[in-house]
């Protein structure tokens, strides 16, 4: 199933995928949700809400400008890590890219490795690794956050599904990094997990 692994010669070619993931690391890196909650005058992020630098907590500021700006850049570095990497390489080098974005985004050095919870930078992974899987997952995602209100839900749904579609769509590869972001996704929310098991999880919009 992933026998082109053992093609690679991995002697000769680790400095590359170390420069993907570094590139993709500083890519997933940028702390846009700290950039437009500033820009929209609401201040730092981080005293705000639950303090996490994503979308969702952005939305607690009013701004939905801000939020949706959040959004669609946090998705965008995770999209265009891969695409730009794998124009030039392959799809091998694009997950290790991809990957980085993910890191990035969730550890950021310039925030002290206190960054956002991945949702939306693995959906710009999943968009441009397979875009059929992609648009699956964010589908999921608007349906369940249409019909229960929960950001933390409704990216849960989103990140576990990714790898069963990959798997389904023929892209076994693909399936596996999936499923370790889906593994990676479920720990950073694990205090959301604890809240939807208590009934405690605050519904989109909510300030708190």
């Amino acid at each position: 199933m992933f026998d082109f692994l053992h093609t690679v010669d991995w002697a000769d070619a680790w400095p590359y995928y170390i420069g993907v993931l570094l590139f993709g690391y500083l890519l997933g890196s940028i702390p846009f949700a700290l950039i437009f909650t500033w820009l929209s005058g609401g201040g730092d992020i981080r005293r705000i809400g639950s303090g996490n630098v994503g979308a969702t907590n952005v939305l607690r500021t009013g701004s939905r400008w801000a939020a949706a700006a959040t959004l669609i850049c946090d998705a965008g570095k995770g999209a265009v890590a891969i695409l730009l990497v794998r124009a030039y390489y392959n799809d091998t080098m694009a997950v290790f890219a991809g990957l980085g974005a993910f890191l990035g985004h969730v550890y950021p050095v310039w925030l002290k490795f206190k960054g956002g919870k991945g949702g939306a930078t693995a959906l710009g992974i999943a968009l441009a690794l397979y875009w059929p899987v992609g648009l699956v997952a964010a589908a999921l995602w608007i349906a369940v956050a249409a019909i229960w209100r929960i950001s933390s839900l409704a990216t849960l749904t989103a990140a576990a599904s990714a790898p069963l579609a990959m798997m389904l769509a023929g892209r076994p590869f693909f399936a596996l990094f999936a499923f370790i972001l889906a593994l990676l996704i479920f720990m950073t929310h694990r205090g959301n997990i604890a809240r939807l098991l208590g009934g405690s999880e605050p519904r989109i919009g909510a300030k708190t």
